[in-house]
């Protein structure tokens, strides 16, 4: 695994995610790729309250939490202009509302190859913006 370069990466990621373990595992590979700061939210609601209390650079969305989807997270960040990426267990073919269809998807598990290149293009996008 090759650490993303300085600069390179996100300061701050937010991670989506009900399961503790995938969460903490998630946390693990992105502090490797030199993310400063990792947050985690396990529900809907804890999610919005931690991007009102403070925005983050990055967002990643495990699309099937328990008893709701993070839909409402993704419709949040959009205005933001905050970038986020959607990982799900489920097959690829989860049908993801039409204004969301274009956002990137990771299986779950996902290799630290194709994290790491999600929050290399996201980093790139934002900073073109």
């Amino acid at each position: 695994m090759v650490e993303v370069s300085s600069g390179a990466a996100p300061g701050d990621v937010l991670i989506v995610e009900d399961d503790p373990i995938i969460a903490l595992d998630f946390e693990d590979t992105i502090l490797r790729l030199g993310v400063k700061t990792v947050r985690t939210a396990g529900t809907v609601s804890r999610a919005l309250q931690l991007i009102e209390e403070r925005a983050p650079d990055f967002v990643l969305l495990d699309i099937g939490l328990v008893r709701e989807k993070s839909f409402a997270v993704a419709e949040r960040l959009e205005p933001l202009g905050i970038p986020f990426a959607f990982v799900t267990g489920y097959s690829t073919d989860v049908a993801l509302p039409a204004a969301l269809a274009n956002k990137p998807r990771l299986p779950k598990p996902c290799t630290s190859d194709a994290l790491e290149a999600v929050l290399k293009s996201a980093t790139a996008a934002r900073k073109m913006r």
